[in-house]
């Protein structure tokens, strides 16, 4: 009885099974989500996938070739991860890395640096991992979490602060009509200030966990919608420009929580902008269609993708550092003036679509960014 060195033999009565072709490693990189690039000795690029194409903005063509000097300045963290690895002949790991210059930012990468053999130390390959929309995910849910214990306490209050605020504000307009003249400034203060408790509760308690009725929703539509809005009114003298795929197919939401989203953006980027002292404003509005993100949607088991991107971008001053972190969470304001209910509702009504909402900031640039599923099959309407 004989058998073949390093292969099982197969089960008595069962045929053995021929193995399957090795893939091209040309296949299994572009298939590869991560980006991943191959540098020579002058840290040159020599190879890229899809991913790193995508990660860097730039095609392969323009990339083959290009020093990484160019995308990533020299003084970068990221020069001295590549030196270590060819130094010592092993991989090298460094976290939290910020890739920042005019043509590119990355901020949070994970990057992993390796040497491949037989070049003699000095091709390596490099290995890119963006974690923000997860890390931007965990944001989230933290955030749903807070606008619950808003909507808890928008409960207790409109329990135990409005009905007794009617009658103080009741008696306030009994005594309005038999006091002095003088005293009845004091009176109208009462109840000035009454309604405007009234109205901070009244907008706590769209907080409250209720269930949305959504139907397919042409999103350009609905952005248009809201420019037209803008430009009779707040933004009257600010640019937009529009950068819409026009193939995007429908979203599954409530059109008007959406116009509430996109508006309370608009609004945002208009009054951020209007801190320029040059005057030229500009506010971008964009959509495009992109792979890569699931997300569970709320209450159910499936998870959905979430290709759909929705864009709104200012040329405004920026977001200061210490409060971008927490820009979602309730009574969280950058402005002189305001509650900070604002974008903690924009998280809470993109959360409830099942959907992602993101930031960056930096000075001359603010984007959110909006991912949300699309309609499908079963989509009433």
């Amino acid at each position: 009885m004989s058998a073949t060195v390093g292969r099982r033999a197969a089960p008595a009565g069962r045929p053995a099974r021929v193995p399957d072709a090795v893939p091209n490693p040309a296949q299994v990189l572009a298939a590869l989500p991560m980006a991943v690039a191959v540098l020579d000795a002058a840290d040159r690029f020599q190879l890229v996938n899809p991913a790193a194409e995508e990660f860097f903005g730039v095609s392969a063509s323009q990339l083959l070739g290009q020093a990484l000097a160019e995308l990533v300045p020299i003084d970068n963290p990221l020069f001295m991860l590549v030196a270590q690895s060819r130094e010592h002949g092993m991989t090298v790991a460094d976290h939290e890395l910020n890739l920042e210059s005019p043509r590119l930012v990355k901020k949070g990468i994970t990057v992993q640096c390796s040497t491949l053999a037989d070049s003699g130390g000095g091709d390596v390959v490099l290995l890119f991992q963006d974690a923000s929309a997860a890390r931007a995910l965990d944001r989230q849910l933290a955030f749903r979490g807070a606008a619950r214990s808003v909507s808890g306490m928008a409960a207790i209050l409109a329990h135990e602060v409005k009905n007794p605020l009617s009658g103080i504000r009741g008696a306030a307009q009994l005594l309005e009509a038999n006091v002095a003249p003088a005293d009845r400034e004091l009176t109208t203060l009462i109840q000035d200030e009454a309604d405007r408790i009234r109205d901070l509760v009244d907008r706590m308690e769209i907080f409250g966990e209720k269930p949305i009725e959504r139907r397919p929703i042409n999103i350009h539509r609905v952005l248009e919608h809201v420019r037209v809005l803008a430009k009779a009114g707040f933004a009257a003298n600010i640019r937009f420009v529009e950068n819409y795929d026009p193939s995007l197919p429908h979203v599954p939401a409530n059109r008007d929580q959406l116009v509430q989203v996109l508006l309370n953006l608009v609004k945002n980027a208009a009054e951020s902008i209007a801190t320029r002292v040059d005057g030229h404003g500009e506010i971008v509005l964009g959509t495009a269609y992109q792979h890569g993100v699931r997300l569970a949607l709320p209450g159910q088991k499936r998870r959905v993708d979430l290709p759909l991107l929705i864009s709104v971008r200012d040329n405004g001053p920026g977001i200061p550092p210490d409060i971008l972190p927490h820009l979602f969470e309730p009574f969280v304001t950058s402005k002189s003036f305001g509650s900070g209910l604002g974008l903690a509702l924009v998280a809470k009504i993109v959360g409830d679509h099942g959907g992602l909402i993101e930031v960056e900031s930096r000075p001359g640039r603010t984007e959110f960014r909006l991912r949300l599923p699309i309609a499908g099959e079963d989509m009433p309407g």
